[in-house]
């Protein structure tokens, strides 16, 4: 793990505040799948995250996203759990257990930097009333299982489980999300980033900003202008276009 390149692609320093970090990752790497509508195959062995998200300045989902992320909280000497989660789908609904992996740091924090979107912050993990954040009103409640029911504005976005698990765990369902037709992975590109208070996202050929307040959506129609708003808008240079 070269630190010093991973805190430059983020821009930070070493003396971050975890608060700092979060929020800093969220702004810096884009939550996208574009990897999937381009036919790569998405790995979770720790150099080849490092080698997409720092060197080649991509981004990626949950499992690259908050994989990473842990590596480099572990360098800066805090504690992590790898925990998984199972999405909300609604109608009372959940996803399989690891369809997603959220971070617990330090005993005390919920970090999730691979959700699209989600807190700008970190989230207390002992809190039962609503904490305020950025990306809405969040509060965490216990289930009689012993896991963690996360809502954001009152709606449920995942049951998380307090288990630690390795990366590793998380291989199945990561090829599992690239592979299978249903996987919503799979039905467009995506590609998200905060962007101060608010959220920038290029959803299919739909580039998505808020201006005060209020979401402005704008087609992209030529393949130049896609093209233009992945490097403009996320850093990201392609030299072709995510299958759509």
């Amino acid at each position: 793990m070269d630190v010093t390149a991973y805190l430059d692609r983020i821009g930070v320093s070493r003396a971050a505040t975890l608060r700092e970090l979060t929020v800093a990752h969220q702004t810096a790497v884009p939550f996208e799948n574009l990897g999937i509508h381009l036919g790569e195959t998405i790995s979770l062995d720790p150099d080849d995250l490092f080698d997409k998200i720092v060197r080649r300045r991509r981004g990626g989902f949950c499992y690259e996203l908050n994989g990473l992320f842990a590596l480099l909280l572990d360098e800066l000497g805090h504690t992590v759990d790898r925990v998984a989660a199972r999405v909300h789908r609604g109608e009372g609904r959940f996803g399989p257990l690891f369809d997603h992996l959220a971070l617990l740091v330090d005993d005390a924090w919920l970090v999730d930097v691979g959700f699209g979107r989600f807190s700008s912050y970190p989230l207390r993990l002992d809190d039962r009333a609503g904490q305020s954040d950025p990306g809405g009103q969040f509060r965490l409640a216990d289930t009689p299982d012993g896991d963690v029911l996360v809502h954001r504005d009152d709606a449920p976005q995942y049951l998380l489980e307090r288990r630690p698990r390795p990366l590793t765990d998380f291989e199945p369902a990561c090829w599992w999300q690239q592979t299978w037709p249903g996987s919503h992975f799979r039905q467009n590109p995506v590609c998200s980033r905060l962007d101060g208070a608010d959220r920038v996202t290029l959803s299919a050929r739909i580039l998505i900003r808020t201006v005060a307040g209020t979401r402005v959506e704008t087609v992209l129609d030529s393949d130049e202008s896609l093209l233009s708003a992945y490097k403009t808008h996320f850093g990201i240079e392609l030299d072709r276009l995510p299958s759509l």
